[in-house]
């Protein structure tokens, strides 16, 4: 019994010894932290993520040194905790982070993307404009086109130009139209169907002298003058009847001669009317696509 109980004494010692140590280890590291704290409390820093000041390696770690291990879970608790807390600070400041990157981003994006919005606006705007500077311009040649035009027409709205002429014979004593007199004077009046600036003039010439040629001459020329009315619906303002008796007419020679017979010559005089008519119409300016 007696070497019983000698032997758990030293037994009891050598299991004593840990707890004391770690007992010891934690009094001394709470008071060592306690201290630290305190100390570099005045001193916080705040150059670092979370603001706090950063943490300070313990002086001491007992007993047994930096690695104890007859440890408990108390112990490491203690020890892990301040740790632990700076980890979740962390995280809770990374998901700040991230969140407020995500929202600058997504500002950013709708910024870029009303601003190219604007930029098309303002491009379709300027294309706009410049169709219609385009089409102003047209219209302002075409313009000072037809005033050149009118300006080219008033100024020679008197001159008429022989444009067709033809001549009729009859014979003497005659003032009834043959067929190819009213063939000839068919295609003469056809083509001034609808046209304006022009004026037919009839002149009658007579073999025989004095006021009885002139009287031929008239009544023939009278003859054209009603097939072109009646026919072909010439307005009389537009026909002007000459009677030349048996007035001489040059030839190609330059030489004069009378005529013998009865002829009428039949001339198709126009103006710059009708091109002032063509004109009167500017084009349109196609609209652009």
């Amino acid at each position: 019994m007696t070497n019983r109980i000698l032997i758990a004494l030293p037994l009891a010692a050598i299991l004593a010894i840990p707890a004391l140590a770690q007992t010891t280890s934690s009094t001394t590291t709470s008071s060592t932290t306690t201290s630290t704290t305190q100390a570099s409390a005045p001193a916080t820093s705040t150059d670092n993520a979370t603001g706090k000041a950063p943490l300070a390696p313990p002086s001491r770690e007992g007993f047994w040194g930096r690695v104890n291990p007859f440890a408990r879970k108390n112990y490491v608790k203690r020890q892990t905790e301040p740790i632990r807390d700076r980890v979740n600070e962390l995280d809770e400041l990374t998901s700040a982070n991230s969140k407020a990157i995500k929202d600058t981003d997504s500002r950013a994006q709708a910024g870029i993307k009303l601003a190219s919005d604007k930029a098309d606006t303002a491009d379709q705007h300027a294309v706009d404009a410049g169709n219609k500077a385009t089409m102003a311009q047209q219209s302002a040649q075409q313009v000072t086109t037809r005033v050149q035009t009118v300006e080219s027409v008033v100024s020679n709205i008197d001159q008429y130009k022989a444009s067709n002429q033809t001549e009729i014979l009859f014979r003497s004593g005659q003032t009834v139209l043959s067929k190819n007199a009213k063939d000839a004077i068919d295609q003469m009046a056809t083509a001034v169907k609808g046209q304006r600036g022009y004026i037919f003039e009839v002149q009658g010439f007579s073999s025989g002298k004095g006021q009885i040629a002139i009287e031929n001459s008239q009544k023939m020329a009278e003859s054209v003058v009603r097939y072109l009315v009646l026919t072909h619906e010439i307005p009389v303002y537009r026909i002007y009847l000459v009677g030349m008796g048996n007035a001489p007419t040059a030839t190609d020679d330059a030489t004069k001669h009378r005529v013998s017979g009865g002829r009428v010559e039949i001339s198709l005089l126009k103006n710059d009317l009708e091109q002032l008519a063509s004109a009167g119409t500017p084009d349109q300016p196609q609209q652009p696509k």
